[in-house]
């Protein structure tokens, strides 16, 4: 099976300027960008890419397109969720058949389903394709917490399932699922990057690859490499930028801002889909702090012109 290490950028979708269509070329521009930032792979599709917002022959354009122009340069995860299990089922088939390496995937959303019926969600993906499987817990958005144990039933009734986001803000779950799985389940951070890592996560699922991606992905890098006080350097910046957008936003409230700030960096992708408020549509205040956002992503760049050079 497939090794996933390392930072993945969960990306933003492009939209043209009217919201549309999907911008396949800024899109293009967007994935080389990142990939001359050393990010080892992405994950389209998933929250921060708005995939509720696309329509299924949107996403077969999107999948396609974004697995040929990286040509094998970096992974591709896809996100396959939907809370009807054919319907997830049939999203994982066309990723794989379009050549991606891997999909995430969190539980059917809305129903706040039993274990029973989670199991059997993923049993109906499994059947239809052999992609190693990222689940992805997040209670804000499915309403279901997979507990340790629930992860562990999951890795032992399916060979593919071996990877987990883990974003159920309780850090020490990462340590839980690994004891649980005696060390199958590969745990990738969903929040507390430093944290996560020393409780044994081998990688990060990164929103912040957006617009930082080389602090966001070298901040594993680092902790790999044994660098841990450097790594702190870093998310301590990347912690000022989450608590400056989540100041008086909704809880997603990071993908407008995502969309702005990679545009700040030189790579508009648009604006986000209603529901979703676009940031086009904020005030003289939020102007102000995408502002100050930019000022902290050239801090982030000095520093790692600052601990680059510390290695050299």
């Amino acid at each position: 099976m497939k090794e996933f290490r390392g930072s993945y950028s969960v990306n933003v979708t492009p939209f043209t300027e009217d919201g549309g269509d999907i911008d396949l070329a800024a899109n293009r521009r967007f994935i080389d960008w990142q990939i001359s930032q050393g990010v080892p792979g992405i994950i389209i599709l998933g929250t921060s890419g708005e995939f509720l917002t696309v329509t299924d022959d949107e996403r077969r354009r999107y999948i396609e397109d974004t697995v040929a122009h990286v040509d094998g340069r970096i992974d591709v995860l896809v996100g396959a969720a939907n809370a009807h299990s054919p319907t997830a089922a049939r999203y994982a088939r066309e990723a794989q058949e379009a050549g991606a390496q891997g999909l995430m995937i969190i539980p059917p959303y809305y129903y706040t389903p039993t274990e029973d019926e989670i199991v059997g969600y993923y049993d109906t993906i499994t059947r239809t394709c052999d992609l190693p499987i990222m689940l992805y817990n997040n209670p804000v958005t499915s309403n279901v917490d997979m507990s340790a144990k629930l992860v562990a039933r999951l890795t032992r009734e399916f060979d593919t399932v071996r990877y987990i986001k883990e974003a159920s803000m309780d850090v020490a779950r990462v340590y839980d699922i690994i004891e649980e799985t005696e060390g199958v389940m590969n745990v990738f951070a969903g929040e507390r990057i430093v944290e996560s890592f020393l409780l044994g996560a081998v990688g990060y699922v990164n929103p912040f690859g957006n617009y930082i991606p080389r602090a966001s992905t070298r901040i594993w890098d680092l902790l790999v490499a044994g660098r841990i006080e450097d790594a702190k350097r870093i998310q301590r910046h990347i912690t000022v930028i989450e608590h400056v957008i989540a100041e008086g936003h909704p809880t997603y409230g990071h993908q407008c801002y995502s969309k702005a700030l990679a545009a700040k960096a030189g790579y508009p992708v648009g604006d986000v889909r209603p529901p979703l408020t676009t940031f086009a549509s904020l005030g003289a205040e939020d102007l102000a702090k995408a502002e100050r956002l930019k000022g902290i992503m050239d801090e982030l760049d000095r520093l790692m012109d600052e601990l680059e050079s510390k290695a050299a």
